[in-house]
């Protein structure tokens, strides 16, 4: 079993596979459905009751009725109508548990027959008999939700056979015949939705609901009402029928007369012509009584189609409003209208009524008026609408103040949005008196609709401040939004317009969203959308538009058509029954798709007919369960043809078709097949040939525009498809709506200085106007703007949002479903600007004069002028007798234009009263208030009156200027001047002081000394001879301030010498006018001066500036707050401006420099000057000795009038170009010229500059040298020549030269960063000399010189020297054999730099004891044998030519202690090492001999004393024989001597010395050699035959060659040091012997290098000596970097 999908009530589930199942064709679920078996279906759900009438829950078991039990039916508002609706539910009866009470009750019958009304109620009707299938109700009470009970009865079923289900639809036609019904069994899935609204959720359930009963009502299944006779048990049923019972029985069918009544009453407005309703009054005028001078206003809201027309009646007469201007305001805007009386008198009380009507009928609604007067002498001016306070008298049937003074603060003005934007709307409503338990009912309007809250909607109230919130604006949004606020029987109303654009397309020139979708008659499986083209169509024509569907509850869009279509109406097919969707349009023009727009209200896919029947009766509150029954159906019918068949709308691209359920179709429900040919044949093609359409309605479409077709149509059911309707007329495939024409009569008016009223006639022949577009461009600029995106209906609109003084053309262009019109023709061009109104009273009456008839009355200029200048003033005066005024009278007809009149004919000594009111282009203000009263008497006194009309003017923030007028009476004698009085704003009247102490012939006077903030008053009194007079009326209260954005007068000279004034304004307002004054006097017509004033600027001009021009120049700016100034011209000013105007009138053309001359890269020379500024007609002659020249060959002119520059370029200068050089100048009417002379030296000079130039620019074309060769020294204390090249390329090559010797590099030089350099290290006086690069390739070559001789060698070395003193490492000690020695090391030395030393601060003399000098990089003091008197402070002073370097060391205490016992050391080391016992030298290594010959060695030996000598051999004592002689003489000679030596000679000998200091062992080898085979020949060399290895070997001559100086200088050359052989005399050839051990020694510390040298002891023979210097042949010259 399967039940009707379950909604919960906050919709938090939703299962998506209900949409493939759910509400199945009933006629193929029934036929699935076995035969044997039958269920009830039972919906559980709470009472329902409307009225007294209950609707009872029971199981739906069975009932009969009688044949005679007809349902009437024939209500023309169904398309399925039926004549009976049972509807069964369960309900928990606790009283009686075990019945169930049935309850079946009709909907939609017109008449209810007498036999057709017996129900069953009683629980005896369903008796064991009638074995009814009993479902609990509490079961259902608690929810169950995936499963439904069937029960069977195994005594009773109620149909003896099982029968094939019948669908049936009920005719019209046979109201009162009695059908049979039977409910079929619906299947669905339990179903839960989430994320809906309330209002969805509303239009979910009632889509369920309609379902089920539906099914119930129209396909006859599940309640059978059968032709049976009555079974004996309900005879009996009946007969036992209790009065109790038939008094309710009674009792429910009245109330279900009731309701059948209300729901017959609902349904006829939708009748057939369902948009045309008879005018009804939803809120009607409420009567009023008030008292005279009141305004009244009466409201009411009409409802109707079309729209009534309200007239309004007093006492049955028409009010017309044009016969009683300004006495009657009638107003209708969006439903809502009024009728204001204003300052009713006692003749306004009356009966008035309200009377609206249009085609469907007329009603009227009444109100009445009492006007009241008050008793006593009341001035009646005093209760003015606007002036009257709160009567503490009235009060309320509530008891509160029977008026409410309702005021709107911080208003929300006119807003502008864009779509998808937050705008929010608030006013804060302050009312008097406030009542705390009397809250006020806020209610908001949108074009006259209230407004409900919504999710596009949000409404406040704090108590204070009422607010709205748009959250999610939309163009559906734009319109006239009003506020009422009501309080009791009082209410106002504040309205402002909200204008919202479209939003940025995603693609550029697309068109703006359609608006305002709408669902219109929707049907079972058809709806019509509706929508409203958009104002902007992106630049490109609107081609068409796309309709998307989404099904409530999801989120997925589905597009209803493939092409786009045009007309703004389109009828959406294939909708599923029951389902709610909501749709959204998209525009398209060749640019692209515009944005959606808003989605519309849910719709939901049902018949009209039941969505009405559910809105006026739902089943029941909703549970979410529906419960049906299945009976066995009765035999099928086939269906007849429909009726009424019609084309209800056609267009290009569909037709829609209409028609009426048949009068017999059987029982079940019926469907639709729609036919259609071409006309004039009968060739019939069926439309819809796969699934037939169950609504009444259908949209055909792919048929050929320009066509004539015919339509029938077909019903059908299961019984079969039956006839065909009559066809339609031939129907020609096209819009049947044109579009309309374009508007005409396009009138703007001025509204606001940002708003424009523009109105236009309807376009004739017009048809279902939806609204009109309006756009405004400002004149001349070609570009249009919407001024409206939401089509406004009427013929009126306020345009917003323009800017103030711009001028501005609207047009027009209608729109109804077929399209857009074409634009009206443009209007004519108006200037925004605020429209005009009447001004406001007059103020401060005064009497300036008066006599025994007459008096002159003054008064003050109205605040508020109306946006346009005053016209006039008219004065009224009444008399006051007894303090009681009289009626009013009129002083004057024509309006007077001085703010000063004498009134005549005037009554001697009667008092009177006056008023004055102004009036301008709109019309006479209201007067003023009453004056005082004055008495009309003559005036006497001998002083003068008043002064009047006393303004102020130019007010700043420390000064302002007092103007004034005479006074009318002079009194006896004339008036001689005026003294002006001011006072602060509160101070008393006793703080009055006068501002002059003589008095002023003028009638102005500029105040200085006033405090800026400070308010003041001013009031002037005028003197004469009799003494001073009246003062004058206090002037309003004055601030002395500066206001933002004052601007002064401004005097200027332009380029034709004129002199003017110039004043400017952004203050102004539409009608303001600048006033120029001369000495405060209006300038009437001068003939010497000139006034034009354009926009916010004003200018006077001065044709001939002279003495009658002087004074004092002020300007005032009307209709503004008080915007002024002034300028003096005296004597001194005027001779200035006359003196520039002379100068702008003969102009020179201004110089910012004079005529120069250069000489440029290439040698060229250039002449040039600069102006200030050349215009476009700016020209330039050249001339050279009194002869122009022109731009040629040899001259190249330019003029570049941008910077004012003028050039002319020469390539070379010539002994004949000597002269005078001319620029002439001429800019429209400004010359000028300048002259540049060039002759003698200073043209020689020019030329010269010029040929070096030349050459210069050659040079550079190829390798050449940027920065000249120069010098500088390095860290390392060498001298690095550079020097910067340029352009250079691979194939340069750079040659160095010194002294016109090329120096030889090893290494290409780089050009690494353009630098070349030459490092010379230990740069010395042999370096000086003359030194020189080249640079050169196949392009040219450059040369560079530096020559470093005299003092500029003197400068390096100084350099050289101070580098080499600042590398000195400080003093140290140390300790030699000699004594003590100081020393520092540097970098190298040179002899430039002089060494001296200070002991204890005195200078040093140097003896044998104390030497200094310099080893290597050496620097040094030896104090031999050195004394305590040694010790002390000892400092090296470098000077390096012009500073001197300190090093300082202390040799005393413990430092001189420990230094001085190495010194002790280390003399008796080298006493030691120099007497101790060695061999000096001339033994070999290895002697080899032949054996027999005679070996002779000897060496010398040295000691002191003298050592002992003894031999070794092979280690062992050896001693002198007879073979072996052994000598030792003179204590140094020592030899070896063998006679004949055989191979046991062979061996290692060893000498010994010894002596008391050491000993020493030097050693030999004797090798013998075997004689064997030896001739005479061999005996005869034998001088030759003995070899002797020296220890070292003599450099060869190669070498030595070698290690020769060359010719050419090479850089960083090594010590060599060559060590010549000196045979011994001795030695026999070819035996080599080497020198003695000392020399080989010395020959080894010289290869050694400079380590060797700085170990030796210093011998020095001299006070500075140089030990350790290299030999003259090294050259040192550096490297090439």
């Amino acid at each position: 079993m399967m039940s009707l999908p379950f909604y919960q009530r906050h919709h938090e589930h939703y299962d998506r596979a209900y949409r493939h199942k759910a509400l199945s064709s009933t006629v193929s679920q029934y036929q699935k459905e076995t035969k044997s078996k039958s269920a009830v279906y039972a919906q559980g759900s709470a009472a329902y009751t409307r009225g007294s009438a209950a609707y009872r829950h029971s199981s739906a078991a069975g009932f009969s009725l009688d044949s005679s039990a007809a349902y009437s039916h024939g209500s023309s508002a169904y398309d399925l109508d039926s004549a009976v609706y049972s509807h069964g539910s369960t309900a928990y009866d606790r009283s009686a548990a075990q019945s169930k009470r049935s309850a079946a009750y009709s909907l939609d019958s017109e008449s209810l027959s007498t036999s057709s009304a017996a129900y069953s109620h009683a629980s005896e009707s369903i008796n064991k008999l009638a074995a009814a299938y009993r479902l609990g109700s509490e079961a259902y009470s608690f929810g169950l939700k995936n499963s439904n009970l069937m029960i069977e009865d195994q005594s009773y079923k109620m149909s003896p056979k099982a029968k094939r289900a019948k669908q049936s639809l009920i005719s019209e036609d046979k109201e009162n015949e009695a059908l049979d019904y039977s409910v079929p069994i619906f299947t669905g899935r339990q179903v839960n939705i989430s994320g809906i609204t309330d209002t969805e959720e509303e239009r979910i359930k009632e889509s369920a609901a309609y379902v089920a009963k539906r099914n119930l009502f129209a396909t006859g299944e599940g309640v059978s009402v059968s032709k049976v006779a009555k079974t004996t048990s309900e005879e009996e049923h009946h007969e036992k029928k209790s009065r109790k019972v038939a008094i309710r029985e009674s009792a429910e069918r009245v109330a279900m007369k009731k309701t059948l009544e209300e729901t017959q009453a609902f349904h006829r407005k939708l009748n057939q012509d369902k948009l045309l309703h008879p005018p009804e009054f939803i809120i009607e005028p409420r009567s009023h009584t008030i008292w005279e001078k009141e305004n009244v206003r009466f409201n009411c809201s009409v409802a109707g189609w079309p729209e009534p027309r309200v007239t309004w009646y007093k006492n049955n007469v028409p009010i017309d409003v044009q016969a009683h201007p300004g006495k009657y305001i009638i107003q209708s805007r969006y439903g809502l209208h009024s009728l204001e009386i204003t300052e009713c008198d006692f003749d306004d009380t009356a009966q008035y009524h309200a009377s609206a009507m249009n085609v469907k009928g007329e009603v009227s609604v009444y109100a009445s008026l009492v006007v009241k007067r008050y008793k006593g002498e009341i001035d009646a001016s005093l209760l003015h609408a606007r002036n009257l306070s709160l009567s503490p008298f009235a009060v309320t049937p509530h008891g509160y103040a029977s008026r409410f003074e309702i005021s709107f603060v911080d208003k929300f003005d006119v807003a502008f949005g864009r779509e998808g934007e937050t705008m929010s709307l608030g006013c804060t409503v302050v009312i008097n008196p406030d009542i705390k338990r009397f809250k006020p009912d806020i209610e908001w309007y949108r074009n006259g609709v209230p407004i409900t809250p919504s999710k596009w909607v949000q409404m406040q109230w704090s108590g204070e401040r009422a607010s709205l919130t748009l959250t999610h604006a939309n163009k559906e949004d734009e319109g006239l939004y009003t506020l009422r606020v009501a309080m009791g029987e009082y209410y106002e109303e504040y309205s402002g317009y909200v204008f919202v654009r479209d939003a940025d397309a995603e693609i550029p020139g697309a068109p703006g969203a359609p608006l305002d979708v709408q669902c219109l008659d929707a049907n079972k499986d058809y709806v019509i959308v509706s929508w409203k083209q958009p104002a902007v169509d992106g630049g490109n024509p609107i081609l068409g538009y796309f309709i998307d569907r989404c099904e409530v509850g999801t989120s997925h869009w589905t597009q209803c058509n493939e092409n786009p279509v045009k007309f703004a109406r389109f009828p959406v097919t294939g909708l599923i029954e029951g389902r709610s969707y909501i749709f959204r349009v998209r525009a398209v023009n060749k640019a692209g798709v515009s944005l959606p727009s808003r989605v519309s209200e849910p719709v939901a896919a049902l018949d009209p007919a039941d969505r009405a029947r559910l809105k006026s009766h739902p089943s029941a509150p909703w549970t979410g369960q529906i419960i049906v029954t299945e009976e066995e159906p009765a035999e099928g019918v086939v269906p007849g043809p429909p009726t009424d068949l019609q084309v209800i709308e056609a267009t290009k691209n569909y037709v829609v078709l209409s028609w009426k359920p048949p009068g017999q179709r059987g029982h079940e429900g019926i469907m639709y097949f729609v036919e259609k040919c071409v006309a004039g044949t009968e060739d019939w093609q069926r439309v819809n040939t796969e699934i037939p359409v169950k609504s009444p309605r259908f949209a055909v479409f792919d048929l050929s525009e320009g066509k004539s077709y015919c339509f029938r149509v077909r019903c059908c059911n299961s019984a079969g498809i039956g006839e065909p309707s009559e066809a339609t007329e031939a129907t020609v495939v096209d819009d049947k709506l044109d579009i309309p024409k374009a508007p005409g009569r396009i009138m703007p008016t001025r509204n606001t200085d940002t708003s424009v009223v523009v109105t236009w006639t309807e376009p004739p022949d017009a048809k279902e106007l939806v609204g009109y577009y309006i756009e405004s461009s400002v004149e001349g600029s070609g570009r249009w703007e919407p001024c409206n995106n939401n089509p406004v209906k009427g013929t009126r609109f306020v345009c917003h949002g323009l800017s103030t003084g711009e001028k501005y053309i609207f047009r027009v262009r209608a729109v109804n479903a077929a399209g857009l019109s074409e634009f009206s023709q443009e209007s004519e061009a108006i200037e925004v600007k605020a429209a005009i109104a009447a001004p406001s009273p007059p103020y401060d009456i005064v009497v300036l004069e008066s006599v025994r008839d007459s008096m002159v009355l003054g008064w003050k200029q109205p605040e508020a002028i109306g946006g346009t200048e005053i016209t006039g003033y008219y004065v009224n005066y009444r008399e006051v007798v007894d303090g009681v005024p009289g009626k009013w009278k009129e002083a004057n007809i024509k309006a007077v234009t001085e703010r000063a009149y004498r009134i005549q004919n005037l009554k001697e000594n009667m008092v009177y009263q006056f008023q004055v009111a102004a009036a301008n282009l709109a019309g006479v203000g209201a007067p003023s208030k009453p004056s005082k009263p004055f008495k009309c008497e003559e005036w006497t006194i001998a002083v003068p009156g008043p002064p009047h009309d006393v303004k102020c003017t130019e007010v700043r923030k420390d000064s302002l200027v007092l103007l004034w007028k005479e006074p009318v009476y002079s009194g006896r004698s004339p008036i001689v001047g005026y003294y002006v009085d001011m006072k602060e704003t509160e101070a008393k009247e006793e703080h009055w002081r006068s501002v002059n102490e003589k008095p002023l012939q003028k009638k102005f006077l500029k105040i200085g000394g006033l405090t800026q903030g400070v308010s003041y008053v001013f009031r002037v009194r005028a003197t004469n001879q009799a003494g001073v007079g009246k003062p004058s009326d206090v002037t309003d209260a004055v601030i002395a301030e500066t206001r933002p954005g004052t601007k002064e007068v401004v005097v200027d000279v332009d380029d034709n010498g004129v002199i003017s004034l110039n004043f400017e304004c952004d203050q102004m307002s539409p009608d303001s006018k600048f006033i120029w004054s001369k000495n405060y006097e209006p300038i009437e017509d001068d003939p010497r001066l000139n006034i034009d004033t354009k926009g916010g600027k004003s200018k006077l001009s001065f044709k001939d500036l002279g003495e009658d021009d002087l004074g004092i120049y002020s300007c005032i700016v009307t209709d503004t707050d008080g915007v002024s100034s002034s300028y003096t011209i005296d004597e001194e000013e005027m001779k200035r401006l006359l003196a520039l105007s002379h100068d702008r009138q003969f102009p020179t053309v201004p110089l910012i420099s004079e005529l120069a001359v250069e000489i440029l890269e290439k040698g060229e020379v250039r002449f040039w000057l600069q102006a200030e500024k050349l215009s476009g007609n700016a020209k330039a002659n050249f001339v050279f000795n009194d002869k122009e020249i022109f731009n040629g060959e040899k001259y190249k002119m330019k003029v570049d009038k941008n910077t004012g520059l003028i050039e002319m370029i020469m390539d070379k200068l010539e002994e004949k170009d000597e002269g005078t050089y001319t620029f002439q100048l001429q800019d429209g009417k400004a010359t000028n010229q300048s002259s540049l002379v060039l002759i003698g030296d200073v043209f020689k000079k020019l030329r010269d500059e010029a040929d070096f130039q030349r050459k210069e620019w050659h040079r550079k074309q190829g390798p050449h040298f940027v920065d000249k060769l120069g010098w500088e020294v390095t860290d390392e204390c060498n001298v690095m020549l550079k020097c910067k090249v340029a352009n250079i390329k691979k194939e340069t090559h750079i040659v160095w030269y010194k002294d016109d010797r090329e120096i030889m590099v090893d290494e290409e030089h780089d050009f690494k960063d353009g630098v070349c350099t030459l490092l010379i290290s230990e740069f010395s006086k042999k370096d000086a000399g003359t030194y020189e690069v080249i640079l050169k390739d196949d392009r040219g070559k450059d040369s560079s010189e530096l020559k470093l001789k005299d003092t500029a060698f003197a400068d390096l070395m100084n350099e050289v020297c101070r580098r080499i003193a600042l590398s000195a490492t400080d003093l140290k000690i140390q300790s030699t054999a000699e004594g003590i020695r100081l020393y520092s090391y540097v970098t190298y030395y040179v002899e430039d730099l002089r060494v001296g030393w200070v002991h204890n601060d005195t200078q040093i003399k140097f003896t044998d004891r104390m030497r200094t000098g310099v080893t290597g990089e050496q620097i040094w003091l030896q104090i031999n044998e050195p004394t305590p008197q040694d010790k002390g402070r000892y400092i090296m002073e470098l000077f390096d030519g012009n500073t001197t370097h300190k090093k300082t060391v202390d040799l005393s205490g413990q430092a001189f202690d420990e230094a001085f016992a190495e010194f002790q050391r280390l003399k008796q080391a080298a006493i030691a090492e120099k007497n101790r016992a060695r061999v000096l030298g001339g033994l070999p290594d290895v002697v080899t001999i032949q054996e027999g010959k005679a070996l002779n060695l000897s060496c010398t030996v040295w000691g002191d004393p003298t050592p002992e000598v003894s031999w070794l051999k092979n280690e062992k004592s050896f001693v002198s024989d007879a073979n072996c002689i052994l000598k030792f003489e003179s204590g140094k000679n020592v030899s070896f001597s063998i006679s004949t030596v055989s191979t046991q000679d062979s061996g290692k000998y060893s000498i010994v010395v010894k002596n008391k200091y050491g000993t020493e062992t030097s050693d030999v080898t004797v090798i013998v050699m075997p004689v064997s085979g030896q001739t005479d020949t061999d005996q005869g060399h034998n001088q030759n035959n003995k070899t002797v290895s020296k220890k070292k070997k003599a450099m060869t001559a190669s070498k030595q060659k070698e290690g020769g100086k060359k010719d050419v200088i090479k850089p960083h050359v090594e010590e060599i040091t060559a060590t010549e052989e000196t045979p011994d005399p001795n030695e026999i050839p070819p035996v080599e012997t080497e020198k003695d051990t000392k020399s080989n020694q010395q020959a080894a510390k010289k290869t050694a290098g400079k380590a060797g040298v700085a170990e030796k002891v210093p011998q020095p023979t001299e006070s500075l000596d140089r030990q350790g210097k290299k030999p003259p042949e090294k050259a040192a010259l550096g490297k090439p970097h």
